[in-house]
């Protein structure tokens, strides 16, 4: 049972969103394609404009007359360039990345859409000056860097963290649940990257630190984009003993508990948290899961269907 392996792509990995990285650099191809361009407005929560479940793209033309330094490229759809734009002025009806997979659907295409250009702005948000020598920076190369005044270029930052499903090589797995979280919802353990280490003995250390609990057999699974402001997750599984007390040290786990894979079963039948099927009033069911954008979702869906 220790050799399963994802089922299906995360869902934020299934992007079928041509970056067009080529015309970056090309203003005038960018100031051609302007005019038919479409843009995304998203404010600073990370909220756009849906219709009819469908998210809304306006025109290019109602930003500027050409392609303005706070918009950025996105990519292009059938010949046609994708812009996004914070705008807090934003009304109608909101949502945000983390409720499609619940309460809305998401197609492979806004998946790239989406999450690209929320990593992006908020990359922007805190990329207004140097690290390098303190100055002021402007966006460049159609928002996919900024140059500060002394000519230095930065580009996108992408924090890598790791999150692990922890088994027992065989029919029990490890979830826990962070302080913040409504009662019953537990999901994978996570935590990000430190400065000159592996993927590998961060998955050790991170688990440690949040349960007490050593793991073995450490293995690498699938990767998806998380903009939550601007993380990869790097998807992992690794095997442990239930038998091995667990103990919270850092604070970021209230509570954890070993779950047979016919508990976690019923709990994906049930629906994800938040999930017009799922529970998520004052009583709500022993275990519930994150929703399906969650690599964790796919990691939890994977090792669930194994015989």
């Amino acid at each position: 049972m220790s050799g399963f392996q994802l089922n299906a792509v995360p869902v934020l990995s299934r992007t079928t969103l041509d970056r067009a990285e080529h015309l970056r650099a090309d203003e005038q191809a960018l100031k051609e394609g302007w005019a038919q361009a479409k843009l995304l407005r998203m404010n600073k929560r990370g909220q756009v404009r849906v219709e009819a479940g469908v998210v809304v793209l306006d025109a290019a033309l109602t930003l500027a007359p050409e392609p303005t330094p706070e918009a950025v490229f996105v990519g292009v759809d059938d010949g046609v360039h994708l812009w996004a734009v914070r705008d807090n002025t934003l009304a109608g009806m909101l949502t945000d990345l983390r409720a499609f997979g619940t309460t809305l659907e998401l197609d492979d295409f806004g998946a790239g859409l989406l999450s690209t250009a929320l990593a992006l702005l908020n990359w922007h948000d805190k990329a207004a000056f140097s690290p390098v020598d303190g100055t002021p920076t402007r966006s460049t190369n159609a928002g996919w860097s900024r140059t500060s005044e002394s000519g230095h270029e930065d580009f996108p930052r992408t924090d890598p963290a790791v999150i692990c499903l922890i088994h027992d090589g065989g029919d029990r797995v490890l979830l826990a649940r962070q302080s913040t979280w409504p009662e019953g919802l537990f999901s994978l353990l996570a935590g990000f990257v430190e400065a000159g280490e592996s993927l590998e003995r961060c998955v050790e250390r991170e688990i440690k630190e949040e349960v007490g609990v050593d793991v073995r057999e450490i293995r690498y699974l699938g990767s998806q984009p998380w903009p939550f402001p601007r993380s990869l997750m790097l998807g992992f599984a690794a095997v442990a003993d239930p038998e091995q007390p667990v103990a919270f040290y850092d604070g970021e786990i209230v509570e954890a508990h070993w779950f047979t894979r016919a508990e976690v079963r019923e709990a994906l039948n049930a629906g994800a948290w938040g999930s017009p099927t799922g529970v998520s009033g004052p009583t709500p069911a022993k275990l519930l899961l994150p929703g399906s954008i969650s690599i964790a979702r796919t990691i939890v869906e994977s090792w669930a269907a194994e015989d």
